[in-house]
């Protein structure tokens, strides 16, 4: 399957076949559901994995935001370690959609708000964004979908981005600050990816 259908085809076409899959999240073993015709059905990928181990703990309280969720790792982390917070888990593709809403469910945590990005409520606005974006769909779709979501950080707020140092990071960071006027840092450094932090 191509990177377009893994973000942009909202009924994959492959057959769905549920299995499950035990991961560490939020320093918890937990079983999931995957599927084919998702990102990275067979584990938490390693720009994931690398976001939720470098970037800090999430605001305890507030609106969150998982902004490319698929089957959920980022959304029910900060579900788990932030259970008094509202989750946003935001997703193109319906079938990673139905497995995060039931990862979620399946593990109690019923603030998370799994939906499709028109589904957002316009007037929210998020303490925390984290996202692992999808590089490989282009510039003019990322920095599209960038633009729409990191100005709905509030005043104090910060998002955390994971992006492959080979795949722009470094680019993508000056971009940010020079046409969102966002102030970009390089967080943190590991495996071959960067965590960059975008304030307000």
């Amino acid at each position: 399957m191509s990177e377009q259908e893994h973000y942009f085809t909202a009924a994959p076409a492959t057959p769905e076949e549920r299995r499950p899959l035990t991961v560490e999240l939020a320093g918890r073993r937990v079983t999931v559901a995957t599927a084919a015709g998702i990102f990275s059905p067979d584990r938490v990928d390693i720009g994931t994995a690398v976001l939720l181990a470098q970037a800090p703990v999430p605001p305890t309280e507030g609106t969150l935001l998982d902004l490319g969720c698929g089957w959920g790792p980022v959304a029910l982390t900060l579900g788990m370690v932030s259970p008094d917070a509202d989750v946003y888990a935001v997703d193109v593709n319906e079938r990673a959609l139905a497995l995060a809403r039931d990862n979620a469910a399946s593990l109690g945590l019923n603030r998370i708000r799994v939906c499709r990005p028109d589904e957002v409520p316009g007037d929210v606005r998020f303490a925390s964004i984290w996202s692992n974006p999808p590089i490989r769909v282009g510039k003019a779709v990322l920095h599209d979908l960038l633009r729409t979501w990191l100005p709905r950080l509030e005043a104090d707020g910060t998002a955390y981005l994971v992006v492959q140092k080979n795949l722009g990071s470094d680019s993508l960071q000056r971009w940010i600050a020079a046409e969102l006027g966002m102030p970009c840092e390089r967080y943190a450094t590991s495996r071959g990816f960067r965590v960059l932090a975008v304030t307000h």
